[in-house]
């Protein structure tokens, strides 16, 4: 490939990048469970902006071009609510998306304050719920989305990461 995925700060400049891929990585979660109107598929460019001015966003880049990305912000509950993590379907399997949460879980401890991380996917995603179980996240509950799709919330204690990705 002779270039390297970076994990970066996302940028107001990274709205429209981030929302085209948001958009493309969970057409796939979307088929799962044969319901297109998940909030990734729905949400604006414009909430993707505001996201991006009061969440902990970051993005995985590949050159200039943004291939993965996560936000995450603090909860009442002292907990950091981290979601809408997705990477390029091309190079997913690659370590992506466990750096981009390590980002996330490090910022969201260190700048924010958070005292737990959870997060929440669909009860069919199997390669979300290997990936989150991979890096210590454990299953807490379930909860139903506004969409209607059956989650499963998970979490871990901050300053507990995985040793391997």
């Amino acid at each position: 490939m002779g270039m390297s995925v970076t994990i970066s700060v996302a940028t107001e400049q990274d709205a429209e990048q981030i929302f085209r891929l948001q958009y493309l990585c969970f057409q796939s979660e979307a088929a799962l469970y044969g319901n297109y109107r998940i909030d990734p598929l729905v949400q604006s460019l414009d909430s993707v902006r505001q996201e991006l001015a009061t969440d902990c966003v970051f993005v995985a880049r590949l050159g200039e071009e943004v291939v993965g990305s996560v936000r995450g912000s603090v909860t009442e509950d002292g907990a950091a609510a981290i979601g809408k993590l997705c990477v390029h379907p091309r190079l997913q399997g690659h370590g992506i998306g466990a750096r981009l949460l390590r980002a996330a879980e490090g910022a969201l401890e260190e700048e924010r304050g958070a005292k737990r991380f959870r997060l929440f996917t669909g009860h069919r995603s199997e390669g979300n719920l290997r990936l989150y179980r991979r890096v210590g996240y454990e299953t807490v509950g379930t909860s139903k989305g506004e969409d209607g799709v059956p989650m499963i919330v998970l979490e871990k204690p901050a300053g507990t990461y995985a040793t391997t990705a």
